[in-house]
């Protein structure tokens, strides 16, 4: 059972959501609302009038625990930290050199465009470094 933060006990627990549905489920503990009336840290924990008071948990599958143990690790971190380089170098091509939407139909002409887009950017690049070379 979940002890809230004054020390009360939950009177009941219970498991929502579906199993097997792509959605994790939760479990919902329920508490008396008599003492959350008389509580003295009620502000910001329960609502005036309110029936009922809950607090649910999500119960995390499998796959969600192994990505969480891979965000805390140090390869992610690394990841993330030079993440930022390649934001920009994508918002560049989205938004300067035409790569947000397709100008032609089919899968050909979709590639032709990322092609010269790319080509675009990696020349400017080319050059900026020929320049702060000399």
């Amino acid at each position: 059972m979940y002890v809230c933060k004054s020390g009360h006990m939950a009177i009941r627990k219970a498991r929502t959501g579906k199993k097997n549905q792509g959605a994790n489920q939760s479990d919902t503990y329920y508490f008396d609302i008599k003492k959350c009336k008389v509580c003295p840290l009620r502000d910001g924990c329960y609502k005036e009038g309110a029936k009922s008071k809950t607090y649910s948990v999500s119960i995390k599958s499998t796959e969600h625990k192994d990505q969480e143990k891979f965000q805390n690790s140090e390869e992610f971190k690394e990841f993330a930290r030079s993440r930022y380089k390649i934001e920009a170098k994508n918002s560049e091509l989205k938004h300067r050199h035409g790569y947000e939407t397709a100008s032609s139909a089919g899968l050909i002409g979709m590639e032709i465009q990322g092609a010269t887009a790319i080509f675009a950017v990696n020349l400017k690049r080319i050059l900026k470094l020929l320049n702060e070379k000399e």
